[in-house]
C-alpha cells in the first residue's frame, strides 16, 4: 500500500533545491510568484528552508483588484521574505484592446483566462532577470496530469519542486513546513468565474490523487473525464517538437 512520508520528502526536496542552485546559480535568488494558495506558499517555504530567506523573493501579481491578495501578503510576512507587488492590469487591458482591435475574430473566453497567467510569468521573469534570479515553477502533479495550467504561464519556470507531487502530498508538506492552515487548505479558484478548481474540473483532487497513485477510480464517468483531460493536455508537459536534421554537429556540447 502506498504511503507518503511528508517529512522525508520535504527534506529531499529541500536538498534538491540546494543542488539545483549549486549547479545553476550559486548566488542567485529564487523568485516565486505568490498567489496566496498552497502551491506557491509551499514552494516559497521550501526555498526559504533550502536557501535562506535572504535568497527568496516573492512577486505578487494582481490583475486590478484581487479579492484574496491578503493571503499572499500573509505568506510573505509569515516567511519574512522580500517581495514586490506588480499589478498587471494595464498590461492586460492594453493587450486585450489591441487584440480586439486587430483580430478579425471574437476574442475567446479561454484567451481572456490564459492571458493573465502568461503576463504574470513574463513579469516574474523580468523580475528574476533584473535580480539575478531563477524562477520557481509552482505547478503540482495533479494539476499537470489533467492540464490545469497555462502553457508559458504558470506552467513555466526554471526549476519545479512540486511537479511530481499530488495536491494531497503538497498539503502534507505544507503542514510539515509549519505553514498556516488557512494557506495550505485555501480553496483554489480560477480568479475569473468565481468557481473553484474542482468545480471547473468536475471532480475532486482527492479522487484524482487516489487515481494517480493507485490506478483506482470507482466512478467510470469520472475516470473517463480524467483520462480524456490527460490525453488532450499531455503535450503541455513535453518539449516543443523539433524537426530532426542529420547534419553534423561538431562543436563541444558541454554537460
Amino acid at each position: 500500500m502506498y504511503e507518503f512520508d511528508a517529512r522525508r520528502v520535504k527534506e529531499d526536496v529541500v536538498e534538491w533545491i540546494r543542488d539545483f542552485f549549486e549547479e545553476n546559480g550559486k548566488d542567485c535568488k529564487a523568485v516565486v510568484a505568490i498567489s496566496g494558495g498552497k502551491d506557491s506558499s509551499v514552494v516559497a517555504a521550501l526555498c526559504v528552508e533550502a536557501l535562506g530567506r535572504d535568497r527568496v523573493f516573492g512577486v505578487l501579481l494582481p490583475n486590478g483588484e484581487q479579492a484574496d491578495i491578503d493571503a499572499s501578503k500573509h505568506l510573505v510576512a509569515h516567511l519574512d521574505i522580500d517581495h514586490t507587488i506588480i499589478n498587471i492590469k494595464d498590461s492586460f487591458d492594453g493587450m486585450m484592446a489591441q487584440l480586439e482591435k486587430q483580430l478579425p475574430v471574437e476574442i475567446t473566453k479561454q484567451t481572456r483566462t490564459n492571458l493573465p497567467a502568461r503576463l504574470r510569468m513574463a513579469a516574474t521573469y523580468a523580475v528574476a532577470q533584473s535580480m539575478n534570479g531563477r524562477v520557481a515553477n509552482t505547478c503540482n502533479l495533479s494539476e499537470d496530469w489533467v492540464g490545469y495550467s497555462t502553457r508559458y504561464g504558470d506552467a513555466a519556470g526554471d526549476f519545479s519542486p512540486l511537479s511530481h507531487l499530488t495536491v494531497q502530498e503538497v498539503k502534507a508538506i505544507g503542514m510539515e513546513l509549519g505553514l498556516p492552515e488557512k494557506l495550505v487548505y485555501k480553496t483554489p479558484i480560477d480568479g475569473l468565474s468565481g468557481l473553484s478548481d474542482e468545480e471547473n474540473l468536475g471532480f475532486t483532487y482527492a479522487v484524482l490523487d487516489n487515481y494517480i497513485r493507485t490506478g483506482v477510480c470507482e466512478d467510470p464517468e469520472t475516470k473517463e473525464k480524467i483520462d480524456n483531460k490527460r490525453k488532450w493536455n499531455k503535450f503541455k508537459l513535453e518539449l516543443m517538437p523539433a524537426f530532426k536534421y542529420d547534419g553534423p554537429v561538431l562543436a563541444d556540447d558541454i554537460k
